[in-house]
């Protein structure tokens, strides 16, 4: 491409002297500020790049044109559920209402506010069948560790206090064992049987009075509806033990089935995957956390409450909370967005969510089966595993299948992961997209397939119409290379 923005660095754009500015001098005197100390000041001016505004306006214009996202293009990411973003929810989050208060406005002046806020609750109190949520979390992973804690503090409660075992499945996400362990639990593995789900036989042994609780998702991260889970829950509740529900699956379940009504007793939901709010790249996110009937006065300060005269307060000073698990309330400009999208949706129409996710998972799994492998057969919920190429011949990995789809202008599904599988590719199509979508990606995964054996360097060589090649992935994480200076010194670094 003809263009020197493209792919380019500011630095490689900077030209001595060149600026984008023109401000008068500091009189800080006249504004009566004083110098700064001197061991405050630079000793060197900055490294920073010297452009004129246009440069800087061209360049970032054009590298956000380089960036992938639901809004540009079909975003396939299996357990992330990276569906679109309604625009209403951006019109809604912005009203100046909203996005001009301040967190420590007197209560009666923003009570508009915590009307949104407590309806939320209480939609999401429904849609889980549990008694209460806190919004409070900021992430899926925070809500899972506000869910442990909260399990933690109940079974303190009671002077149960050599409860510390958490009994996770082997094909879990990666921040169900992380948040136990931060909560001050021991992980305990149970194993999965060759259909995905969990092996109870394997989990009996483990149940002891030394259980505090199981995590599970369900749909687990195979995609596979955990059929026993009433069986299971039962089982740990006999031996003492809670229940805990990873919410990050929860869009098959819209309108089908809710976690209260399985027999779990707390759970978190991400709220900016399952209820349409912009994420990734490290937020913003949301992470509510529900609990049953029972466990509501464990729940985080601060607490959003009705009073009997209709108003609103706030709660800040319960005893048996806790404690403060983030800053006010969460990302409220998050939750706003959540409910824009659900009164959008209203509560005919929620349902219709679980049942079109599924389908087109399911429809894109049947079609792709042929070339890909599929080590766990029958339906599947929202999403899907293939394990690599039917084909392993060629030696093509699912690595290069991802690099090959960014050159036909698809986003990569989730790979290597669930550990269960070696080339596990796990496909997550969302509820929104289109047939023509769908039928797209597939002719492109197909396309590939016969690629693969056709012509496996050119898999294995891609991308090759992308602003930066494959990178060495090993050496960029041993020597990565985060500075212009650096750059010039390693030049033949990728």
């Amino acid at each position: 491409m003809n263009n020197k923005y493209y792919g380019t660095l500011i630095f490689e754009l900077s030209k001595a002297g060149r600026k984008g500015y023109s401000l008068p001098r500091n009189n800080h005197k006249a504004l009566g500020l004083d110098t700064l100390p001197e061991n405050l000041l630079r000793v060197s001016k900055p490294e920073l790049p010297e452009v004129d505004e246009l440069t800087v306006v061209r360049h970032y214009t054009n590298m956000s044109n380089n960036n992938f996202g639901v809004d540009t293009g079909f975003y396939p990411l299996g357990s992330c559920t990276m569906k679109y973003n309604p625009k209403i929810n951006e019109e809604v989050c912005a009203l100046p209402q909203f996005a001009r208060l301040h967190p420590l406005q007197p209560v009666s002046t923003v009570q508009g506010a915590l009307e949104a806020y407590y309806t939320v609750q209480k939609m999401l109190s429904s849609i889980a069948g549990l008694s209460e949520f806190t919004l409070n979390p900021f992430a899926g992973a925070h809500g899972e560790l506000t869910g442990m804690m909260i399990l933690r503090a109940y079974h303190d409660s009671r002077g149960d206090h050599e409860r510390r075992r958490i009994i996770v499945p082997d094909s879990a996400h990666g921040t169900n064992p992380a948040s136990a362990a931060i909560a001050g639990f021991q992980v305990v593995q149970v194993k999965s049987r060759q259909d995905g789900t969990v092996d109870i036989d394997d989990l009996r042994p483990l149940l002891d009075s030394s259980v505090a609780g199981m995590m599970m998702t369900n749909p687990n991260t195979l995609g596979i509806f955990e059929r026993n889970c009433a069986e299971i829950a039962q089982l740990v509740h006999e031996a003492g033990g809670l229940m805990y529900y990873d919410g990050a699956n929860l869009n098959p379940m819209l309108g089908v089935a809710r976690p209260g009504d399985m027999g779990f007793d707390i759970m978190h939901i991400n709220l900016h995957k399952t209820f349409s709010t912009p994420h990734g790249g490290g937020g913003p996110g949301s992470g509510p956390v529900g609990v049953r009937k029972g466990l509501e006065k464990f729940l985080p300060n601060p607490r959003v409450v009705k009073n009997d005269d209709g108003s609103f307060d706030v709660v800040s000073d319960n005893p048996d909370a806790i404690g403060s698990i983030s800053t006010f309330m969460g990302n409220y400009g998050v939750v706003l967005r959540a409910l824009a999208y659900l009164l959008t949706l209203g509560r005919e129409n929620i349902k219709k969510v679980g049942p079109l996710a599924t389908l087109n998972a399911n429809y894109v799994k049947e079609s792709l089966r042929k070339d890909y492998l599929l080590p766990i057969d029958g339906t599947c919920m929202h999403e899907f595993v293939f394990d690599g190429l039917a084909d392993k011949s060629t030696g093509v990995t699912t690595l290069d299948v991802a690099k090959r789809l960014l050159d036909y202008g698809f986003h990569a599904p989730t790979i290597y992961f669930p550990l269960l599988f070696h080339e596990a590719m796990m496909i997550e199509p969302t509820e929104n997209e289109s047939i023509e979508t769908l039928d797209a990606f597939i002719e492109v995964m197909k396309r590939i397939a016969k690629e693969s054996a056709d012509e496996p360097d050119l898999v294995k060589s891609a991308p090759h119409s992308t602003p930066v090649r494959r990178l060495d992935d090993t050496l960029a994480a041993l020597k990565p290379i985060v500075t212009f200076a650096e750059l010039k010194a390693n030049p033949n670094q990728e």
